[in-house]
Order: structure tokens, then C-alpha cells, then sequence
């Protein structure tokens, strides 16, 4: 569901995204059912600040802790073995070869996704990104934006532009709360 006020910038389109993020980030981490009130209040008050420019994403370092400290596993499937290092925005596309671009994916996966780009392959086989992965995600696709000067430029012509990862892509509405994910955990294993 699009916010009252209408989506005009990259700004908005990554700001908006971001906060319905953050609405359930907070819904899952208190183990929410359902989204309350404050939920809500959350993803409005975000959405308003990111817009305003009174208020920024959280930094990419506390994603880069969570990496270092969580199990190592493949952020897509959660498969222990046969790990490889993946770039979340492709080499091939502009993705850089720098730790926030950097996750690990088994083999399996890392052949499929291939050269595409994280969030449509995920979609695309109709699977939703973890939401920690998808917070460091938009903050990927937020930093680009930022660096070549789009942030307050109309959606719709950067939207023709060749852009390394899938801008239209950015979600608006996420599955319901039980299906979401806040991490992909190792897979177990049967004896």
C-alpha cells in the first residue's frame, strides 16, 4: 500500500520502501502476529524523516556485525556447505567487490542467481529476501543513488536509465508476518 502522499523521487520510492522495512523489523523482532499501531507509527515517522532528510538509514556497519557474527550460512537458503562469496549487485553490472556487496551463498544458489540481480531473482522465483538481507539491500541501491545524484531526481526517468540492481523492484508490501524472515539460519541436517 502506497503512502497518502505520492510517490515522486527515487528519495520517496527508496525512503518508503525502507520504512515498511522498518515497520516489520520491529514487528518481528517483538515476535508481533500482526502489525500494531506502533508498527505503523514506525514506518510513518521513518518514511516522513528519510524524506525530510531528518533522519538516515541505520549505518551498513551493524549489518556488517551481524554477518561477522551470525552462523555462516547462505543468506538465501540457509545451506551450510559448499559456501562461496556472492555479490548482492553483480561485478558485471557495477557491483563492487567490497564487504557490504559481499554475502556468502552455497554453490547451488550462487550458480542460479548467476549475474542477476539479488531482489529480482529472489522475486522473480517468487521467494522474499530475509529482512536483514533485504535492509542491506536497499541500503546498497540507497548509497548508489546517493553517489550518482538521483536521490531527487523523478522515479519514473530514472527509471529508464540502465541502473545496476532492480530500483522498481524495491517492495512496498511484504508478505504476511508469519511468512516473513528476519535471517535465513543454517540448515539442519538429518543423521
Amino acid at each position: 500500500m502506497p503512502p497518502k502522499t505520492e510517490i515522486i523521487t527515487v528519495r520517496d520510492h527508496i525512503a518508503w520502501s525502507y520504512a515498511n522495512l522498518a515497520r516489520a523489523d520491529a514487528a518481528l523482532s517483538k515476535g508481533a502476529e500482526k502489525y500494531s499501531r506502533l508498527h505503523h507509527m514506525i514506518r510513518a515517522k521513518l518514511f516522513k524523516g528519510l524524506r525530510e532528510q531528518t533522519m538516515q538509514m541505520s549505518s551498513i556497519y551493524k549489518d556488517e556485525r551481524l554477518k561477522m557474527t551470525l552462523p555462516q550460512a547462505c543468506y538465501y537458503c540457509g545451506d551450510d556447505e559448499n559456501l562461496a562469496v556472492d555479490h548482492l549487485i553483480p561485478r558485471i553490472k557495477g557491483g563492487r567487490d567490497e564487504a557490504d556487496n559481499l554475502i556468502w551463498a552455497c554453490r547451488s544458489c550462487n550458480s542460479s542467481k548467476r549475474d542477476k540481480d539479488m531482489l529480482s531473482w529472489l522475486l522473480d522465483k517468487d521467494d522474499f529476501p530475509s529482512i536483514l538481507l533485504l535492509r542491506r539491500y536497499i541500503k546498497l541501491v540507497a548509497r548508489y543513488c546517493e553517489s550518482k545524484n538521483l536521490l531527487d531526481e523523478k522515479l519514473e526517468e530514472v527509471l529508464k536509465t540502465n541502473l545496476p540492481f532492480s530500483l522498481e523492484r524495491l517492495p512496498y508490501t511484504f508478505p504476511p508476518l508469519q511468512d516473513l524472515k528476519l535471517w535465513i539460519y543454517p540448515t539442519e541436517r538429518e543423521p
